[in-house]
């Protein structure tokens, strides 16, 4: 397949940007793993990711997940959910995804929990705790001060397995607001680096403010519109 030009320069052109912050942070760019987000995208457009190098991709809803990973049988994508997690839907995403990036209630774990122990999973389901770092009523996620507890319900199942945090950045152009959002992420991670592993995920930072999240310690940044442009 003939490479998509367009979709190589923003790709190429997101790297550097995110090299660029990695090195204002003092950082290393290899830290930073990009999610190509495509809600709403044609299957087509995953496999010109694909053919770009890219392998990690996210989707927010179970269903088109789901409809994805079968339209594309042959690549060895690594599937995110990145969308907010309704039990009913529990049953459905377990064994599709390798990372579950949206756990945000004691009820939600219970429920993980039951289902991955019932289908006898070989390995625990990988999670991150979504935290509402910007106290935005619209948004899921616990408050900050919330997070112990819920990440303390995950340890408490064999079957599920705690890898880090999440949030959203706050739906404005305010800089420092967004900036505040995501250096109260890294500080959750610090408060809770007693129960979190040593290379923790910091999952944070989309289109529009992937950078900051790079400076801020991001591990995940991601990225749908700035990849694949304006959905139609």
């Amino acid at each position: 397949m003939a490479i998509d030009m367009d979709l190589k320069g923003r790709y190429e052109e997101i790297r550097d940007r995110i090299s660029h912050a990695a090195v204002r942070a003092g950082r290393d760019s290899s830290e930073v793993t990009v999610i190509a987000v495509t809600k709403t995208l044609p299957h087509e457009r995953v496999r010109a990711a694909f053919d770009l190098g890219i392998r990690e991709v996210g989707e927010n809803r179970v269903q088109e997940l789901i409809d994805k990973k079968i339209a594309l049988p042959d690549l060895p994508l690594r599937w995110h959910l990145i969308g907010h997690l309704q039990r009913n839907k529990v049953k459905q995403v377990l064994g599709e995804v390798v990372l579950i990036h949206s756990v945000d209630s004691v009820h939600l774990v219970a429920r993980i929990a039951e289902v991955a122990a019932g289908a006898g999973a070989a390995s625990p389901v990988d999670v991150l705790v979504q935290v509402n770092t910007s106290s935005e009523t619209t948004k899921f996620g616990v408050e900050p001060a919330a997070a112990r507890t819920l990440a303390e319900a995950i340890l408490a199942r064999p079957a599920l397995r705690l890898r880090g945090l999440m949030t959203l950045g706050p739906l404005t152009d305010d800089g420092t607001a967004i900036r505040a959002s995501f250096r109260l992420l890294r500080r959750t991670r610090e408060d809770l680096g007693d129960l979190l592993p040593a290379s923790a995920i910091l999952s944070m930072g989309m289109s529009g403010d992937f950078e900051i999240a790079v400076e801020e310690g991001a591990t995940h940044v991601r990225i749908g519109t700035a990849l694949f442009g304006p959905r139609d």
